[in-house]
């Protein structure tokens, strides 16, 4: 058979060229590579499917196959520039924008109310939020399996969600959490959906954006700081602590700050004291400010953060450094809800930020609150797989702002089923429908967890170029069949909202005849702090025991003699798998899983409980993002 084809292969930063015109011969080949190689042409040449690591899969899988199998006439294989697919960033910048205050009136938000940001961006002031019209609104969560380092695609799922929603009638606004720099510069590039399925402007909402992660980092370093000036004007009266518990923290990835001694030299720069840094997504404040329900809730956590203990053994807090009113002035704006919009002009709540691997990855309640006073329909997302995000939604967010439910949404990945089915990590975006099959537990495990919360489920599947129609087929029969869930396959990143109209009619459809039950929780306020963390590690996790350090023993002890029992648990641990060691991937069960340190949130009103090797200040890979992003002529690159 003869055919000729220009080929482009996309990439997530562009797209090559395969020669100007291919002409090639097809040998007979077996029927797997036959079925491999039509697959390939179907996604890529007819349907002009972009796809995350198109390019890369194709030269890995396909090459020793066109060795064997095709002839090209007359040219050879030549990488020319192409741009036939465009990068995130290029939809970006190709999507008509509309002036914020159109964006405010699609949710009947008059534009005298705003507080503009440019011409695309806005705060919303917190009075606007409507409690009995959020209490009607039907909120969905977006949720994952165990997540992979490529990512599972939540938030693509859950603008093309919205976006879907939308274009069958219902009105619906996303609410999502803020991107943090460290990741921005470091692994991702970027964390505000992908394809036409996005929120905007995307460089400003990845960078600086409001100034939200600024102002927690400021407000955290200078309640350091007064600290440490109180300590060294008190010295002289005998005051001080025998153990200062508040750290600094930083929006970037650095290894070389999570434990540092300050205050070397002369005595004029303070008293020497070890100490550290944790990263600004990890800080109580940004835990405070996705809690709060207002300005005095937030002036009340802010004064019952713990700094550390005097030589007594009794707590010092933010009340007695007597600096609250100073810290709150700095957060005031950081407090208001950001309001943008998506690739097709869908409103979007971008506010706060916390990672759920070491925090509780969700966005802040007054965004939530504020999308459901405006909207039929919200959607929102929490951090990483179910086993954390999801836990702390349902656990820590719903139980202290009252909030409950609809449905939850269940995101999945041939790739990432892979990976946890055994496959290597090289060789996953290759067919395999026994590493598939294989990787199905941890799916199911994700399922069982949603459901012992009452929730009902939808999974939906993001699908690459590279999956297969047998891969589907055996995804949608263990869903439809095995697991008696809904399936559907998400084509929001390369259509936009026509691509999703069929995950949204599912979603109403569940919504609508069988929403999910009053929340059942994983443990119930009377509960100690150790029975908490115990019920979450055995019953959600898989764990056969947990074990407890000592000096996680003693914060747990000293926390309960504070009046801190009936707070809830933020498990802080590895988002790769249900145990606390990353490699273990798949459903695991029957482990040990270790509790090594507590950090009591007092103002934020949970315990942190560290599992594992986990650390609250990450690093930075060999090969950062940071050395793809760039600026040139006028425009920033590599940022997605």
């Amino acid at each position: 058979m003869l055919r000729s084809s220009t080929i482009g292969i996309p990439d997530r930063r562009g797209a090559v060229l395969l020669s100007r015109q291919v002409i090639f011969s097809l040998i007979p080949p077996s029927a797997a590579h036959k079925a491999f190689f039509r697959a390939y042409l179907r996604e890529i040449l007819h349907k002009r499917t972009t796809h995350l690591g198109a390019f890369s899969y194709f030269c890995t899988a396909f090459s020793p196959f066109l060795r064997e199998r095709v002839t090209l006439l007359p040219y050879s294989f030549t990488l020319l520039p192409l741009n036939p697919y465009m990068t995130d960033l290029e939809i970006a910048h190709s999507t008509p924008l509309l002036p914020i205050r159109d964006v405010a009136a699609q949710i009947g938000i008059d534009e005298t109310d705003l507080e503009q940001h440019g011409k695309y961006i806005a705060k919303v002031p917190l009075r606007l939020i409507d409690e009995a019209q959020a209490h009607n609104s039907r909120l969905i969560l977006v949720t994952s399996i165990s997540a992979t380092r490529a990512g599972i695609g939540k938030t693509t799922v859950s603008i093309g969600l919205a976006l879907g929603l939308n274009r069958i009638g219902r009105k619906t606004v996303v609410a999502l959490r803020e991107p943090s720099l460290g990741p921005c510069f470091g692994m991702k590039g970027g964390a505000a959906g992908g394809g036409h399925a996005q929120v905007l402007p995307m460089e400003k909402i990845n960078l600086h954006f409001t100034g939200d992660f600024h102002a927690i980092t400021a407000a955290h370093n200078m309640i350091a700081a007064l600290l440490d000036n109180y300590l060294y004007q008190h010295r002289a009266e005998g005051f001080g602590l025998k153990e200062v518990l508040w750290r600094r923290v930083l929006d970037v990835n650095d290894r070389s700050l999570r434990s540092i001694v300050t205050g070397l030299g002369p005595s004029v720069n303070g008293i020497p004291t070890q100490a550290g840094f944790d990263i600004t997504p990890a800080s109580e404040l940004m835990a405070i400010l996705c809690l709060a329900a207002d300005e005095a809730d937030l002036r009340r956590r802010i004064e019952n953060i713990l700094l550390g203990y005097r030589y007594d053994g009794s707590p010092f807090t933010v009340k007695d450094l007597g600096v609250a009113g100073g810290i709150v002035v700095l957060l005031k704006d950081a407090l208001e809800p950001n309001l943008v919009q998506t690739t097709e002009n869908t409103p979007a709540f971008v506010h706060g930020g916390p990672f759920a691997n070491i925090a509780h990855g969700c966005n802040t309640v007054v965004a939530t609150k504020m999308a459901m006073s405006h909207a039929d329909y919200v959607i929102t997302e929490a951090g990483f797989g179910a086993d954390l995000g999801a836990e702390k939604f349902y656990d820590i967010k719903c139980r202290k702002a009252g909030l409950q439910p609809a449905l939850t949404v269940l995101v999945a990945t041939a790739q990432g089923l892979k990976m946890h089915g055994g496959v290597p990590l090289d060789q996953i975006a290759q067919p395999n429908l026994e590493g598939l099959r294989a990787g199905l537990p941890n799916l199911d495990k994700h399922l069982r967890n949603l459901r012992s919360f009452g929730q009902n489920v939808v999974i939906v599947f993001n699908r690459f170029a590279a999956d297969t129609d047998e891969e589907m087929a055996l995804l949608r029969q263990h869903c439809e069949e095995v697991l008696e869930a809904p399936f559907v396959i998400n084509n929001a990143y390369a259509e936009g909202g026509a691509g999703a109209e069929e995950m949204a009619q599912i979603v109403v459809d569940a919504v609508e005849k069988t929403p999910s039950a009053p929340l059942r929780f994983a443990y119930e306020d009377s509960d100690d702090l150790r029975t908490k963390i115990e019920k979450v590690a055995r019953h959600l996790y898989g764990a056969a025991t947990v074990t407890f350090a000592k000096p996680a023993l003693t914060r747990l002890r000293l926390a309960e003699s504070l009046g801190m029992s009936h707070f809830p648990v933020c498990i802080a641990k590895t988002q790769f798998s249900f145990s606390d060691d990353p490699t273990r991937y798949g459903a695991a069960e029957g482990f040990d899983f270790l509790i090594r340190d507590i950090v009591i949130n007092a103002g934020a009103e949970m315990i942190v409980a560290v599992a594992g090797d986990i650390m609250r200040m990450p690093g930075l890979p060999k090969a950062p993002q940071a050395l793809n992003i760039d600026y040139v002529n006028g425009e920033i690159t590599g940022l997605s």
